[in-house]
């Protein structure tokens, strides 16, 4: 369960990040591409099992579970870090401070603006996750062992969650990484993804590469947001479980992780 200090904004990204770099700059920064793609790990698209199968577990919105294709992408090695995101932007205000703690404390519009802003200065077409691709890679794509967080069955192995974080975000990459070599993709901070939360299109959208992202929908105002948070409980921590968070909201357990397609 999340924070109960948690809060929402209406403001604009352009308001709140003040001093962003201009959107029409043409230089490359060749020095942070390098940075940001160092860290990024290739995962071979596949097939895979995604939600899981209705009962106790596993609430109405993560169920039934249904065969989905997904290309092959790159995903970050970590969430990313406020060092990344201070490079590109300035003005955000994280609730945890740190360069090598993940961003946090950002709205769903200020991470794709951050990310507009990202491929302007790179010259490359980072993006969120979709929600099919971020379960594939946090169940360890094709290298998956089926375990219940991503990396082990052993929640304390892998994540900071409500059992061990102390009401607090950590660096990135202090837990086990999964079987991708990818990190805190259970705990630590939540992660939005491009999705809108429904219910309806997680259970009958297409089998392969689905993503909701339709525009003219209105419940696109809630995104889903993944791989639970140091708020989390246990149960609230698997690969397949899901939370939504209006656009607009900004939480201190909610960031982000960047994916790259292959072109």
């Amino acid at each position: 369960m999340r924070f109960s200090y948690l809060f929402t904004t209406t403001l604009t990204c352009l308001a709140l990040l003040q001093g962003c770099a201009s959107s029409d700059s043409k230089n490359i920064n060749n020095e942070l591409k390098q940075q940001v793609m160092a860290d990024m790990v290739w995962v071979e698209g596949g097939q895979f099992s995604m939600g899981a199968a209705c009962g106790k577990a596993a609430s109405d919105s993560e169920c039934p579970a249904r065969l989905v294709t997904v290309d092959g992408f790159y995903i970050g090695r970590y969430e990313v870090t406020q060092g990344i995101f201070d490079e590109v932007l300035s003005g955000a205000t994280p609730y945890f401070l740190g360069d090598n703690m993940p961003m946090n404390n950002l709205s769903w519009q200020q991470a794709k603006y951050f990310i507009k802003q990202l491929n302007i200065q790179t010259g490359l077409q980072f993006r969120l996750p979709t929600e099919a691709e971020w379960e594939f890679a946090a169940k360890g794509g094709i290298k998956s062992k089926g375990y219940l967080y991503s990396g082990s069955n052993d929640i304390d192995a892998v994540a900071w969650y409500a059992g061990n974080a102390n009401n607090k975000a950590q660096q990135v990459g202090l837990k086990k990484p999964n079987e991708l070599g990818i990190y805190d993709m259970t705990g630590n901070i939540g992660e939005m993804v491009e999705d809108a939360f429904d219910p309806d299109f997680y259970r009958y959208g297409p089998n392969i590469n689905p993503v909701n992202s339709i525009e003219s929908n209105h419940h696109l105002a809630y995104k889903s947001v993944r791989g639970g948070s140091l708020a989390y409980g246990t149960d609230e921590s698997f690969n397949y479980s899901r939370d939504s968070a209006s656009q607009s909201a900004v939480m201190p357990d909610i960031g982000l992780r960047l994916v790259l397609p292959k072109k």
